[in-house]
């Protein structure tokens, strides 16, 4: 197995406050999704999803816990490419950041891309245009202990 050929691992930060998940876009995608990347070769799951968090939303978050192990299988909206990733999503805790007081959206510049960021009441996910789709549900009850899920969109 060459290394192109392996598996994508990425992790999402899950951040939550007062009934609100922290969503984003771009220029690229019309639909909403969390914050997160790829793990880079030789990166932790955790040193991944902090990096990745400061890269975006320019704050050093905290990490409470690991919530899901998510197998994902789906086509693409934007380029209507088929993926398979497994990705691990943490619940972040950014009560010792500045983050709030950005607002309910917000602007970023990450290198060459704008992020567009907003909090989006738990209720308000059923009717947006957000991925990934498990989460529109789940996020009432996050799970207490690392949780493998399987997602065919």
């Amino acid at each position: 197995l060459s290394l192109h050929d392996a598996l994508p691992i990425c992790v999402c930060a899950v951040i939550i406050s007062e009934g609100k998940l922290l969503a984003m876009h771009d220029e690229r995608s019309p639909y909403y999704y969390l914050p997160g990347g790829r793990v880079q070769m030789g990166e932790t799951a955790e040193a991944a999803v902090v990096r990745e968090v400061q890269e975006e939303l320019e704050i050093t978050p905290e990490i409470i816990r690991p919530l899901w192990l998510n197998q994902a299988f789906f086509t693409e909206d934007v380029d209507g490419l088929h993926y398979h990733e497994l990705c691990l999503y943490f619940l972040m805790d950014i009560s010792h950041t500045d983050l709030l007081s950005k607002g309910e959206k917000f602007t970023l510049l990450e290198r060459h891309h704008t992020h567009k960021f907003e909090w989006l009441p738990f209720e308000r996910l059923e009717q947006e245009y957000f991925y990934p789709l498990f989460l529109k549900k789940e996020i009432f009850h996050l799970p207490e202990a690392l949780t493998l899920r399987t997602e065919l969109e």
